[in-house]
């Protein structure tokens, strides 16, 4: 990578514009029935248990009822690739989600993996996409050069900006994911962890259709918590 760098007129941009990208890596298997064994066991109810029917009957009144433990029997697992710090500085706030993220300490930029940064909307729009990428390719270039000359690269990363992409991998209970949804993909949060996990809501809503009923994704990808309840 370093042989690309050149101090011709010609400008070599090592920066690219990140491409976000959520994969599912792991989820319990057939995790609502798993639920709905469980909160059967608290009464000793499986003469009662004849799914598919008695699993959304059952799960749907213990989330009405507030009765959310049951649900942190199963948890799914995701790999995001292509999301800013920025995205994880936030996402990491949640103690409940179980992060392991890429270390900046030992990751190369440029080398070990290419140097990526995401692209707001809004900077596009106000026409800095220039400048922010020129800018963005001059701490790169500043880092580089460190490296080169011995600094570790937990020090020369202190240059790096925030809009730099950092992959993470996320475990949560479905409880926690209900949580997590409801705050992070609502039209307050920020434009990009809401774009993430409403990608992370729909997969979600095809793999534990009952327990994330009510979660309805509308056109501006923002998430609507609709009562689906009848008669509550």
């Amino acid at each position: 990578m370093e042989g690309q760098m050149t101090d011709t007129k010609e400008t070599v941009r090592m920066v690219r514009k990140a491409v976000p990208e959520v994969i599912l890596m792991a989820i319990t298997p057939n995790g609502e029935d798993v639920i709905e064994r469980a909160c059967r066991t608290c009464y000793l109810s499986f003469h009662r248990y004849n799914p598919p029917a008695s699993t959304e009957e059952l799960i749907r009144k213990v989330i009405r009822k507030g009765h959310h433990s049951v649900l942190e029997h199963a948890s799914a697992t995701f790999r995001i690739k292509g999301a800013s710090r920025v995205f994880t500085h936030e996402m990491v706030r949640h103690r409940l989600m179980s992060p392991s993220q890429e270390s900046q300490r030992y990751v190369h930029y440029g080398s070990r993996k290419p140097y990526e940064v995401v692209e707001p909307d809004s900077i596009v729009e106000g026409g800095f996409k220039d400048r922010y990428f020129e800018v963005a390719d001059e701490c790169y270039k500043l880092y580089q050069e460190m490296v080169d000359a011995g600094v570790p690269k937990e020090d020369a990363r202190y240059i790096l900006p925030g809009g730099i992409t950092s992959e993470i991998v996320v475990t949560a209970n479905f409880r926690e994911l209900r949580h997590i949804f409801a705050i992070r993909c609502a039209e307050r949060a920020h434009w990009e962890i809401r774009k993430i996990c409403t990608e992370m809501l729909r997969i979600m809503k095809n793999e534990a259709p009952i327990v994330f009923k009510e979660y309805e994704i509308d056109d501006n990808d923002c998430v609507i918590i609709r009562n689906t309840e009848e008669g509550s």
